[in-house]
């Protein structure tokens, strides 16, 4: 016969884990890491403090889980922009264009999570940073190295630095990101984004 206990911790839950990430996923979005706290969590998630621990483990530990499904649902454009596209400036380009319209969609937080989330953090959230930053910066390694491989190949001038255009696009895109939570309206970062292209360099 089942004990108590046993019965308790075969209890399914009362929530839908994946309806409370979504909803997780909003509040870190429109707040940031720091400046959201457990008690606006479990409000905005509509479950109780020991369910979400239950659930997701701590904060640091739900927002990792935070920031791979908004990776997965609303943040690898720019990878798959940069991947699928014949050259990398087909592919800056098309990210670009890409990160006005998501940048701006209705309905939902403005600009990126991953660029904005761990902005302003405590000490104590330094490995949040840290891993955001790291993902930028894999994003921007991803680019650069698009460019090497378009400079090797010959549609890039030889004597393209590889390395500071990259960082110029990381620059643009982190860019569009902040005007987007500034209001900026989506015509406006298409023209920001057809300006940045005037920099590309021309093919030999």
């Amino acid at each position: 016969m089942a004990t108590k206990e046993t019965k308790q911790r075969g209890r399914p839950r009362s929530f839908d884990r994946e309806t409370a990430l979504e909803q997780a996923v909003r509040s870190f979005w429109e707040q940031g890491y720091e400046a959201t706290s457990i008690s606006d969590l479990t409000r905005t998630m509509g479950i109780s403090a020991p369910s979400l621990y239950a659930a997701f483990g701590d904060k640091q530990a739900l927002f990792r889980e935070v920031v791979a499904e908004y990776g997965r649902l609303h943040g690898g454009f720019l990878d798959r922009a940069v991947a699928e596209e014949p050259t990398a400036r087909r592919g800056v380009e098309r990210a670009l264009r890409e990160a006005a319209a998501e940048y701006t969609l209705p309905g939902r937080p403005r600009g990126c999570l991953v660029i904005s989330a761990a902005q302003n953090t405590a000490p104590a959230s330094a490995e949040v940073a840290d891993s955001l930053r790291a993902m930028r910066l894999a994003n921007i390694g991803g680019i650069e190295s698009r460019i090497r491989a378009d400079v090797a190949s010959g549609a890039l001038p030889a004597d393209t630095d590889a390395h500071a255009l990259a960082h110029y696009v990381g620059s643009v895109i982190q860019g569009m990101s902040q005007q987007a939570r500034d209001g900026a309206d989506r015509t406006t970062l298409e023209a920001i984004a057809a300006l940045a292209m005037k920099v590309w360099p021309d093919a030999p």
